[in-house]
């Protein structure tokens, strides 16, 4: 933000004027930035250990699966909508539809859901990526569109001192690019933040997925 505050005031404008100059790909960005934004809000709400792998589930889910009860520790399941719930909710019906299932089908389709989840998890962190990547594309048309404009005008106006021309079109022009960098490099922080979050998550949701399977691979697998 300082980074960005000097420029400006190098420039000798204010904010509104170099708003104003970048025109209307500054809206686009702006807009990028409150996509971000959400998204880091949203990603601190879900990508918590307890809204992945639910404390009250993993608590109380080996008490029904070692009393053979699967109905019951399906509506458990449900009752706690979260990925490791989807795992067992799967895993739960493959035991159920095939009594005799060997343990390395009930593991199979555990391993199935859990990598499905897992990508859904580790996927969602992308967006943040894509903000990163593209802003500074928007800014940098921005650039290249302002520096047309400032030749435009220099070739226009012959009789004009095109240095003065050319270098306050210039001052202008990269004013998108300061801007897209502002939205590019918190993003790209903030996805690395989350993308290593995101990986934790995941190492948890697998090894509390590999503890249920061990349970119900005992209890319902048959030789």
């Amino acid at each position: 933000m300082t980074f960005f505050l000097m420029s400006i005031s190098a420039a000798q404008m204010t904010l509104i004027e170099a708003w104003n100059h970048g025109g209307w790909l500054m809206w686009v960005l702006a807009g990028m930035s409150v996509i971000g934004a959400t998204f880091c809000l949203y990603f601190l709400a879900t990508l918590r250990e307890r809204a992945v792998v639910p404390f009250r589930l993993r608590r109380d889910l080996p008490g029904y699966l070692l009393l053979d009860d699967v109905s019951d520790a399906r509506r458990l399941c449900e009752d706690s909508p979260s990925p490791f719930s989807a795992v067992m909710i799967a895993t739960l019906d493959a035991v159920r539809n095939a009594p005799k299932a060997s343990p390395e089908l009930i593991s199979k389709v555990a391993e199935s859901e859990g990598a499905r989840q897992s990508d859904l998890i580790q996927g969602q962190t992308q967006w943040l990526l894509e903000i990163a990547t593209i802003a500074p594309m928007v800014g940098l048309l921005g650039t290249v569109i302002g520096m047309l404009g400032a030749f435009g005008a220099v070739a226009s106006d012959v009789a004009a001192a095109k240095p003065t021309l050319l270098a306050e079109g210039v001052s202008q022009a990269i004013i998108t690019t300061i801007f897209g960098l502002f939205v590019a490099i918190p993003a790209m922080m903030m996805y690395a933040f989350f993308r290593r979050r995101a990986a934790k998550l995941v190492a948890v949701l697998e090894s509390t997925c590999a503890e249920m399977v061990a349970i119900l691979s005992s209890k319902y697998a048959q030789d």
